[in-house]
């Protein structure tokens, strides 16, 4: 279950329209650090992710399941019921006994895979798998983006909602 804060950050990246990946990531992060702190472990900065990935969209966050080719079955089905279940279009139900089972293996698995050199390789990896022109295009939308969301703009050139964070990031580049 994602903490209150978790989702309120999310909310904030898409009323400031950034993408639901960006959105997502929030839950990712919170997931690492609930696996560096010791909650539990996982097998892969990769399983770490998809975890994350997945609470984000059973939060509600608009990121579609993956397409055809891109993950195995099994993982596409798993992503489409978390998707799903976001929009509200399916119920879901609670499942203690499983709940609790998926918890205590993974308290077992190890907690070096959210390390910064584990995650590091893995974004290495990710970013091979990638060409050098959508590389540099994400390098390029990230840097705009990183401007027009530091001094607190929306696409209207209007402020965000007051919120403490965009107020913070407004008397910065003020000064």
């Amino acid at each position: 279950m994602p903490r209150k804060q978790t989702i309120r950050k999310a909310m904030e990246d898409k009323r400031a329209g950034k993408s639901a990946s960006t959105q997502a990531g929030e839950f990712v992060r919170e997931e690492i650090n609930k696996i560096r702190h010791g909650e539990h472990g996982a097998r892969s900065p990769q399983q770490a992710i998809a975890i994350g990935l997945s609470e984000a969209r059973r939060a509600g966050v608009a990121l579609p399941p993956p397409r055809k080719g891109k993950a195995k079955k099994r993982t596409r089905k798993s992503a489409k019921y978390a998707y799903e279940a976001g929009q509200g279009r399916r119920k879901t139900r609670r499942r203690p006994r499983v709940a609790r089972a998926v918890k205590q293996t993974l308290r077992k698995e190890p907690r070096s895979t959210a390390s910064r050199r584990a995650l590091s390789q893995q974004s290495k990896r990710a970013a091979g798998r990638r060409s050098a022109a959508s590389r540099s295009a994400a390098a390029q939308g990230s840097a705009n983006q990183g401007r027009e969301g530091a001094r607190g703009f929306c696409q209207e050139g209007r402020t965000d909602e007051g919120t403490a964070s965009a107020m913070k990031k407004r008397d910065h580049w003020a000064r």
